[in-house]
């Protein structure tokens, strides 16, 4: 089963999404990222994208990671700005109920577009 089913599929990816825009948006360290953004659409990309990578239906049709991120950089975008993302995603699994095993695997995910987010070369394991 993917962690895409273990967390309740595209009902609880949608309720998840809505509520991590919520918080993201009300967080300041990354709520200027968001800026003159199209919520709607954002939500519906993020959607798509975290199907994809939970092992969901792939329907994905966005940016990579490094063309869609590229001009967030400009903005000072960080890796303090990708842990509060990672925290506030984090947070939204808590409050929906997900077991700390399963956020952790999330996270786990999430931390490993890192580098392509911030445009750097991969470093290798240690």
């Amino acid at each position: 089963m993917s962690l895409y089913d273990e967390l309740g599929g595209a009902p609880a990816l949608d309720a998840a999404v809505d509520i991590f825009y919520r918080k993201v948006l009300s967080d300041d360290r990354i709520a200027r990222f968001f800026d003159g953004v199209d919520m709607e659409r954002q939500a519906a990309k993020q959607k798509g994208f975290l199907t994809m990578v939970l092992g969901g239906p792939n329907h994905y049709t966005g940016k990579d990671m490094r063309t869609g991120h590229a001009h967030l950089l400009a903005k000072g975008l960080n890796d303090s700005h990708v842990d509060a993302v990672i925290e506030n995603l984090g947070a939204t699994l808590a409050e929906l109920g997900v077991s700390a095993e399963k956020i952790a695997e999330v996270a786990a995910l999430a931390n490993s577009v890192r580098d392509d987010v911030l445009s750097r070369d991969h470093k290798p394991a240690v």
